[in-house]
């Protein structure tokens, strides 16, 4: 997904397991676009076994993380899988990251959820994704939460909060991105 003749990519989105393809491009088109970002989804890897939880039936999210990360001059890395994810401290996250390092995940689990029981129209479920994958990749990038109304960087504590967000940052958030990003590309090594 990087332009003809770009350089390495600066994210990488990589699925975990069996992943709906639609809606990592979705996700990888929304940070290419939303963060300015090059942005290429990788080919699958492995479910993360070792992060199950069995007493939870779920994946351990800092686990992931761990995986994931790179060394700083690799690309920022945001799994996707479609199993539900925690933290110890937590029933399940949508998504976690590594403020200002190298990783967040992401899952599909949750966001597929609607009302009454049934699942959420197929629209519904791409937008809570890009809107999931940017709110994680900005945390890569040093943006912490924000409490402005509507911003994508608000703490959304379920799919409701998450629902009523905008597809974007608020102004303050937006100059903020800006400046972590060209600091981040300023230390990145030439290509």
């Amino acid at each position: 997904m990087p332009a003809a003749g770009a350089g390495a990519p600066q994210v990488e989105v990589v699925p975990l397991g069996r992943v709906n393809h639609t809606a990592a491009q979705v996700v990888a088109a929304n940070l290419q676009a939303l963060l300015s970002l090059d942005v290429l989804v990788t080919d699958p890897r492995p479910e993360p076994a070792q992060a199950l939880v069995p007493t939870r039936g779920q994946y351990d999210a800092s686990l992931i993380l761990q995986e994931l990360a790179g060394p700083p001059e690799s690309p920022l890395r945001l799994g996707l899988m479609d199993l539900d994810i925690c933290v110890p401290f937590l029933t399940y996250v949508l998504g976690e990251s590594q403020l200002g390092g190298q990783a967040a995940v992401m899952s599909l689990f949750r966001l597929k959820q609607g009302e009454g029981g049934v699942p959420a129209p197929r629209h519904v479920l791409l937008e809570r994704a890009a809107k999931v994958g940017l709110h994680e990749v900005a945390h890569v990038l040093g943006l912490e939460h924000c409490r402005t109304a509507g911003c994508l960087m608000r703490f959304s504590a379920g799919l409701a909060t998450l629902d009523r967000l905008n597809m974007g940052f608020c102004p303050a958030c937006e100059r903020e991105l800006a400046r972590l990003r060209a600091y981040r590309m300023s230390r990145a090594p030439a290509q």
